[in-house]
């Protein structure tokens, strides 16, 4: 689907610009243009919306939110071979995608961003999850973005929206949902990516609450449900002793019977166990 833009195919980028995947970047290229603007759809109306990708690679995802009428579009890539594609495609899009070299990890895009902010992304897989954390971590909240829509590994993204009670529910799903509404929106085959990865990917889109959904302190709740996934296999008053020394107490007033394990206890009692903690100090 190069009819999206002028520019060539993906295929035909990647050949010119030698472009082969590296392992070691965690990167698989999505080269179906069709699917990359599906992508940049599930990220919503995009007009009057700054958007930061990162890991753009080659350029597809990039090419779908510009022609899905992003204002503008900041793409960090840490692969200096894809800045001469990416450059390619700013400048088809005069003034709309501003290419910046580095690592994501340690760049703060905020400097070159404008409200109202959305994250869309095809994360590379080795970071994924800790940039999933940062934006869902900010110190203040609302964060500065609107939503994410991010691709991940399917198990990744089974995480984020897990229920209690299953084996993926954890640390990540209670911080994805107390301040988010998360769902999986898309579902991509291994053969769907060039070189294809042994794992399904999916595409996970969050949408940022105006507040929290249950009052808790988010380092002591993050400190409680890291402690209580730790351990999820003993019963919480061993796991989270090291937590307060009133934890039977704590777990009781909260609701939570201390014989019970992390995966049966929902949001609601985990941010009603963090208050109790707080109190107990």
């Amino acid at each position: 689907m190069s009819a999206i833009d002028s520019l060539p195919p993906l295929r035909a980028v990647i050949a010119e610009h030698q472009l082969s995947a590296k392992k070691q970047l965690g990167q698989n290229f999505l080269l179906d243009l069709n699917l990359t603007a599906k992508i940049a759809r599930q990220a919503g109306d995009l007009a009057g919306c700054d958007v930061l990708e990162i890991g753009p690679g080659p350029g597809g995802l990039t090419r779908g939110l510009l022609a899905e009428g992003a204002r503008r579009v900041l793409a960090v890539e840490k692969d200096a071979r894809c800045i001469p594609a990416l450059e390619q495609i700013a400048a088809a899009y005069p003034g709309r995608l501003e290419v910046v070299h580095g690592d994501a990890l340690e760049i703060d895009p905020l400097s070159r961003l404008t409200p109202p902010i959305r994250i869309a992304a095809n994360l590379p897989y080795n970071v994924g999850t800790e940039l999933l954390v940062r934006w869902l971590t900010p110190k203040d909240w609302p964060p500065f973005w609107q939503s994410l829509t991010l691709m991940f590994q399917r198990e990744v993204a089974d995480r984020i929206v897990a229920a209690p009670g299953s084996k993926a529910y954890g640390r990540l799903a209670i911080l994805s949902q107390w301040r988010a509404e998360a769902r999986i929106v898309m579902s991509l085959p291994p053969e769907a990516f060039t070189p294809p990865p042994k794992i399904s990917s999916a595409v996970v889109h969050l949408t940022a609450l105006p507040e929290p959904r249950y009052p808790a302190d988010a380092a002591v709740l993050s400190r409680v449900v890291a402690a209580a996934f730790n351990q999820r296999r003993k019963m919480l008053r061993a796991a989270l002793k090291g937590v307060t020394p009133d934890v039977i107490g704590c777990l009781e007033r909260a609701g939570i019977d201390p014989t019970e394990r992390a995966e049966q206890v929902d949001l609601e009692r985990f941010c009603a166990l963090s208050r109790e903690v707080a109190k107990s100090r």
